[in-house]
């Protein structure tokens, strides 16, 4: 079985840039070629490995009514001053497999002035992704341009108009708070627009890779952004609010270095003052529904929250827990058995070893007379969609919380089926159903 590493990807930076049109090189020109240096717009989705470029929305400046993909040759390049992106990463063809005629929002119509591309994306092809991976640094976003020509005119579209987003378009990607003189955190929120009663609170920590200043990162490196879906919002009735924030570095940093849980981290108070001054700020919200889930950083210090405060929250759902399980207590775990709690790993994970972390935690607390914890363990973490070889294709083991963002977990630790009321439910399915 062949196991390919890749990079995590992450968000992406919401902003529009503009660049002076060119005159087209005779090379591109055709017989019947015009001088046309058009404009585009990119579409970035959120998908398992992370953000990609998944279209492209040209804009034609006169009406068409067809589309020939095969009419249309892409080309990327990826550039950044931020660190040394691999040379084999930096520019490429993009394949397109699909074209029709749109509106300027990508939008099907049967006549307009713009064409919609659809192009391959995969978890292997780097070249698709607006966001690179740097060490030390995490995920940022990076100088990414494309270049489309048609093959048959000659057109050249150049110039980047703007950029969708369309589930991170939901969000409110604007919030600060200001704990003290030496802590402002940045968080992205999702509120739900019809609410006649009250709605749940979903709050999701990211991982060790989407600190930072620019919220979309978080939102998009563990495709986060999904809880917003209307897949998802169905299950919670009206819908849920949808908190996402972000630690100006990463929510195990310590006074001196990363911690496990043997010190305390320098973020948690700050973090739960954000939490609750949003609860505070938001009266709709359901007090008595809070739920908090994060993924490896974001295990760590949603386990920490809960911890700090048992009575606070209505249920945890983590995946790839970085809280060792050597430094939780005997009376801590007595503390929460009380919390439903959902976790999911994977056992080939060795960034977060479940054997240090999770496993023995779920054990002391089932044997603590815990009535409501569950955990998915799964053997690897494969593709889901079955587009890339289903279970013969591995992501790296640490990425559990695939299963967790598209509310694939639906087994315990035994394997069986998680039952609630006699029904089969799903992880989000569950989270909907916990109230204190």
């Amino acid at each position: 079985m062949k196991v390919f590493k890749v990079f995590l990807f992450l968000p992406l930076l919401f902003a529009s840039v503009f660049l002076s049109a060119r005159e087209v090189p005779d090379s591109l020109k055709s017989d019947n070629s015009t001088l046309f240096a058009g404009e585009y717009k990119l579409v970035i989705e959120g998908f398992d490995w992370g953000p990609a470029v998944n279209k492209v929305i040209l804009n034609f400046g006169e009406t068409v009514t067809t589309a020939n993909f095969s009419e249309f040759e892409v080309t990327a390049s990826r550039k950044s001053d931020k660190g040394e992106i691999p040379v084999a990463n930096t520019n490429g063809g993009r394949d397109v497999v699909f074209a029709y005629v749109s509106d300027a929002k990508g939008a099907r119509v049967e006549s307009g002035d713009h064409v919609t591309l659809v192009l391959e994306v995969s978890p292997i092809q780097a070249i698709g992704s607006p966001i690179q991976y740097f060490p030390r640094m995490g995920n940022v976003w990076i100088d990414y341009k494309l270049q489309i020509t048609n093959s048959k005119t000659g057109k050249v579209w150049d110039s980047e108009s703007g950029r969708l987003m369309p589930l991170v378009d939901k969000f409110d990607l604007t919030g600060k708070f200001k704990f003290s003189e030496s802590l402002t955190m940045s968080y992205a929120s999702y509120a739900p627009k019809t609410i006649t009663s009250k709605a749940p609170l979903i709050i999701w920590l990211h991982g060790g890779g989407e600190g930072g200043t620019d919220p979309t990162i978080p939102l998009l490196g563990n495709r986060a952004a999904n809880y917003a879906s209307d897949e998802i919002q169905a299950l919670f009735g009206e819908g849920a609010y949808v908190l996402v924030p972000q630690a100006p570095t990463f929510w195990m940093q310590g006074p001196d270095g990363m911690t496990r849980g043997q010190t305390n981290d320098i973020y948690n108070e700050g973090l739960m003052a954000l939490i609750r001054k949003y609860v505070e700020s938001n009266p709709k919200i359901d007090a008595s529904r809070i739920y908090v889930g994060g993924c490896s950083n974001g295990g760590y210090m949603s386990l920490k929250l809960i911890l700090e405060h048992p009575d606070y929250f209505a249920a945890g759902y983590i995946s790839a827990l970085a809280y060792s399980n050597e430094f939780v207590s005997d009376a801590q775990i007595q503390k929460i058995k009380h919390v439903p709690m959902w976790f999911v790993h994977s056992k080939d994970d060795t960034t977060t070893k479940p054997d240090e972390t999770v496993v023995p935690l779920y054990q002391r607390l089932k044997q603590a007379g815990a009535k409501n914890v569950v955990f998915s363990y799964y053997d690897h973490v494969t593709d889901i969609t079955g587009f890339y070889g289903g279970e013969d294709y591995r992501y790296p083991g640490h990425w559990s919380w695939i299963y967790s963002h598209a509310n694939k977990s639906r087994t315990d630790f035994d394997g069986s089926q998680v039952l609630v009321g006699g029904r089969p439910v799903s992880i989000m399915e569950w989270l909907a159903l916990q109230k204190k």
